[in-house]
């Protein structure tokens, strides 16, 4: 039997909208324990936003003592403006070879998860390096 997506990806998913500010995504950020947020539009997937991206989009010095109105202003962003678009998705029946060869392809750190266009999750390349880990793990005490 081999595991396909469904059987390691989070149901958890956070979605943003395309104008929120990226002062609320930090503050999402902040208080989550995850680095990729969803954007939808009309409930619709439109693009995916990494901490990292955020981490690019905004000044260095927030939060630091040098912080002037300026860097604060870069909070002021819009998510459309930073987000990655189209974002690379799996279907949740899609074996994990196949997901590990789009995130590696395509040099993206998650993908969305659709079911007949219908957000369902979200697997990361910490979800599939995990199940692979745990698949290694199962083969060598069977030896």
């Amino acid at each position: 039997m081999s595991i396909v997506v469904a059987d390691i990806m989070s149901t958890r998913i956070v979605t943003i909208e395309m104008d929120d500010r990226l002062n609320v995504v930090k503050e999402i950020f902040e208080q989550a324990n995850f680095h990729h947020l969803l954007v939808v539009d009309n409930n619709k997937l439109e693009g995916v936003l990494s901490e990292r991206d955020l981490l690019r989009a905004i000044s260095p010095h927030i939060g630091s003592i040098g912080e002037t109105v300026k860097d604060l202003e870069t909070l002021q962003k819009r998510v459309h403006q930073v987000m990655a678009r189209n974002p690379i998705t799996v279907a949740p029946n899609v074996c994990l070879d196949t997901a590990a060869h789009l995130i590696l392809d395509h040099h993206v750190g998650c993908l969305p998860v659709l079911d007949n266009g219908r957000l369902v999750g979200i697997v990361t390349w910490k979800d599939l390096l995990r199940a692979y880990s745990e698949h290694l793990s199962l083969a060598e005490s069977e030896c």
